[in-house]
């Protein structure tokens, strides 16, 4: 197995993820590894007929017990705690606290979500969780979203009852493609090996001195404003929600035959601008089918990228809250450890009181109209591309 370890309050508790496609002797499950990825429903439990119908009907026996059939929502208690052999191989005490767990990003979800923020002048304070939306942005990107009734969005994964927040139903919007795609993008460009050389003479990472170069390039504009007439795309891998085509393909327009670092800046900036006008189109798409959300709340390697992160602000038109701890995925683990020891009463209350604000990120809403038109744009593109499809069908 590979773990997630969170060890609290002198190796109190522990909480362990176990990836899908290992089998355990242990017989419990996670309700939100079943929900989410085994076709589970909280209140119907197993489908048989949909085992028959694939060919696996030999894990219907004895009540599911090849695929484990006492299913715990994330935190609770596993058993008796760690045993022994899993102690000794893990160099832990026995019997410390094992919680049920969550999917990766559904912890990255948890880690940052239910965050207290008062004092600091965001529209979600004294509002419901269900204002809330977090993004998990790495490779790929997925946003977490949660009612107090069944949502049902198209192109969003869900709803899933308690398969992330106890009690609430998620939704689970994502993008195939973000820190992958922007790395495809930077370094497949012919100016690539001079950013690297410059890049490493100051000793900063590429995208740092990205973007300082986009600073002093945009002279008196805004730096958003230096794509007027260059767009992208993103789904360079296919597009998860809310259209669900995986057929679909990147687009890049407003290309020119120079082959410089300005260049290279330059489209690295429309790429980032094209993941955040995904993000909004997904957000809209939400927010259309029932859910009301003001406050974006970030995580992942892709939030230590502040261009990134006032993107999706500017784009989305609400604040982004950063978490103080990025890799909020091991915050969720250890809210699900610190709940199966005991040490809080419910997942909320742990999450309230573990999960830390690091910093909060405002949209410029003078820029409002310009990333109005870059969307109406950015829809177009792919009204365009599957207009393009038609007139080549069947050549």
């Amino acid at each position: 197995s590979q773990g997630i370890h969170s060890k609290l309050h002198d190796f109190k508790i522990i909480c362990v993820h176990f990836p899908d496609s290992v089998h355990v002797l242990s017989p419990f499950r996670s309700l939100c590894t079943l929900v989410c990825k085994w076709t589970y429903t909280s209140d119907g439990g197993w489908d048989d007929s949909f085992w028959n119908i694939i060919g696996l009907e030999d894990l219907v026996k004895d009540k599911y017990e090849k695929i484990g059939n006492h299913v715990l929502s994330p935190g609770e208690s596993v058993g008796k705690g760690l045993t022994p052999e899993a102690a000794k191989d893990l160099g832990l005490p026995e019997g410390i606290a094992v919680a049920a767990s969550l999917i990766d990003a559904h912890a990255g979800g948890l880690g940052v979500i239910g965050a207290d923020v008062k004092g600091h002048n965001l529209p979600c304070e004294n509002q419901p969780i269900t204002s809330r939306v977090a993004m998990i942005c790495g490779t790929s990107s997925c946003h977490m979203g949660v009612s107090e009734t069944p949502i049902f969005v198209p192109g969003v994964w869900g709803p899933y009852f308690s398969a992330m927040v106890p009690g609430f139903w998620l939704n689970e919007g994502g993008q195939s493609a973000t820190g992958k795609l922007i790395e495809h993008v930077v370094r497949g460009h012919v100016a690539f090996p001079e950013l690297q050389s410059k890049a490493a003479a100051r000793a900063q990472s590429i995208y740092t001195y990205l973007n300082s170069h986009l600073d002093l390039i945009k002279k008196s504009l805004p730096v958003g404003f230096l794509t007027v007439d260059l767009h992208v795309w993103p789904d360079f891998h296919g597009n998860r929600s809310p259209l669900t085509d995986l057929t679909l393909k990147g687009m890049v327009v407003g290309l020119t035959l120079s082959r410089g670092l300005d260049e290279l800046a330059l489209i690295y900036l429309a790429t980032i601008q094209a993941i955040a006008l995904g993000t909004r189109h997904i957000l809209e798409t939400m927010q259309a089918a029932g859910h009301h959300l003001n406050t974006l709340f970030l995580c992942g390697g892709l939030s230590k990228n502040p261009l990134f992160v006032q993107m999706h602000a500017d784009i989305t038109g609400k604040p982004v809250v950063l978490s103080k701890e990025v890799e909020s995925v091991l915050v969720g683990a250890a809210i699900l450890g610190a709940c199966a020891s005991g040490d809080f009463a419910s997942i909320q209350e742990a999450m309230a009181k573990m999960g830390k604000i690091g910093r909060v990120v405002q949209p410029n809403h003078e820029h409002k109209r310009f990333y109005d038109k870059k969307y109406e744009v950015f829809l177009k593109l792919v009204e365009h591309q599957r207009e393009y499809r038609a007139i080549m069908k069947g050549f």
